[in-house]
């Protein structure tokens, strides 16, 4: 099944690529490595998840806005290559989860994230993880997930 269709089995329809907001871009490709930047869960144009996981927004609605970003990533890879099918393997997922100094619970709010990339890449999405807590992130999103993947 292509991911494509796999998307579309999941009810995932992919949004616009978000703008860069500064002075970046949303992705870069070095040979078969698409490097994607940090995307927060934007929906409908504006960010879904606002604040600190633990303090306001819940592990659930942490682990959605995980999986909102990796959406969004998905949309970044679509903009680069153009046909998803191209991505032979989802290489690394980085998290940043905004939260208050005694939240442990970082890891499971990034499974959201990882469970939609295994969901939708199938073995190739599959990948290497860094899960950081951090006092706070741009737009005061609750969650930011960056990627590799490699391309084919």
């Amino acid at each position: 099944m292509s991911v494509e269709a796999t998307l579309q089995k999941l009810g995932i329809t992919l949004p616009q690529p978000a703008a860069p907001v500064a002075n970046y871009i949303g992705f870069n490709q070095v040979g078969s490595l698409l490097v994607v930047s940090g995307q927060i869960p934007f929906k409908d144009g504006k960010v879904a998840f606002t604040g600190k996981v633990g303090q306001g927004v819940t592990l659930e609605q942490g682990q959605e806005a995980a999986r909102l970003c990796f959406i969004n990533l998905v949309a970044q890879v679509k903009a680069a290559v153009g046909d998803l099918d191209r991505v032979k393997r989802v290489v690394r997922l980085g998290g940043f989860i905004a939260a208050g100094p005694d939240f442990t619970q970082h890891a499971v709010v990034m499974n959201g994230a990882s469970d939609l990339a295994v969901a939708v890449f199938g073995e190739a999405g599959r990948h290497a993880r860094t899960t950081i807590g951090v006092p706070s992130l741009p737009a005061d999103a609750a969650v930011e997930v960056e990627g590799m993947f490699e391309i084919g």
